[in-house]
């Protein structure tokens, strides 16, 4: 699959942003996604767009990835820019013809969105380039670990959330596979009306639904025979500390925080 997929692959590495405490990168990920919402002017959108590039550049990760993180949501990109320009109400008429009415508002708004979806999927992207399943396990287990107190199964949650993680390049790789076979087989995928081609996948799905079953069923034996119960008694090879460049990573995401804030309340 190369750089098509990029949801759920890890890119091993030694950089500053590889060595992160997953926790810290758990934490600024949510942290972002707030801010990213936070914006409240259009040219704001530069700073969190900086801050992405900064921390691929910082991480060493190809490019490619970055615009393959978009590839997957190219066509919801432009059905939420479409919807958002067509039907958001406006008083400042730009282009009326028809029906159909472009209003300064509503073009403002589609790019909001537009902008504020980009961002969201190419910063989030980062999380799983830069931590290994494993560590993004052990991360997310520390941090709902107070919540054990409830009774929640937070080793569980984190373990079911990795393999999810995990499952969905493998998952796009056996895509790729049974589609070529079909291919070589004579099926056309791309001919016809948009029932004709829904029923051109039942030939993709069916396999695809057969080896996923069949990948989880080898998990389940795998983890049996490792007599594997859960976090009950589980020791690690590697336990997580907070380093002085999680508290410097945090001073920028704070930093980042309240430059984004005043300036969305600044008038230009």
């Amino acid at each position: 699959m190369g750089a098509k997929m990029t949801l759920g692959q890890f890119l091993p590495g030694d950089s500053p942003v590889h060595r992160l405490d997953p926790r810290t990168k758990i934490l600024l990920m949510v942290a972002y996604i707030v801010l990213v919402f936070l914006v409240g002017r259009l040219p704001v959108f530069l700073l969190p767009a900086a801050f992405v590039v900064g921390v691929v550049l910082l991480a060493r990760v190809p490019l490619r990835y970055l615009g393959s993180s978009v590839r997957p949501i190219r066509w919801l990109l432009v059905f939420m820019f479409i919807i958002n320009l067509f039907f958001t109400q406006g008083r400042t008429v730009l282009v009326e013809w028809w029906i159909f009415r472009i209003t300064q508002e509503s073009l403002r708004q589609a790019v909001f969105i537009t902008l504020r979806l980009l961002l969201l999927v190419m910063g989030t992207s980062l999380l799983t380039l830069t931590t290994s399943p494993i560590v993004l396990t052990d991360g997310l287990e520390r941090l709902l670990k107070p919540l054990a107190v409830f009774r929640f199964p937070a080793h569980e949650l984190a373990m079911m959330m990795t393999i999810a993680l995990r499952f969905i390049p493998l998952l796009m790789e056996e895509v790729e596979r049974i589609q070529k076979a079909q291919m070589a087989r004579g099926a056309d995928f791309t001919s016809g009306n948009l029932i004709v081609r829904a029923r051109s996948m039942i030939p993709i799905l069916v396999p695809l639904f057969v080896s996923a079953f069949r990948r989880a069923d080898e998990l389940a034996m795998a983890m049996e025979s490792r007599c594997y119960h859960g976090g009950e008694g589980r020791t690690r090879m590697r336990e997580l500390h907070l380093h002085r460049r999680d508290l410097v990573a945090a001073a920028v995401m704070a930093a980042l925080f309240a430059a984004v804030i005043l300036l969305s309340r600044v008038s230009f």
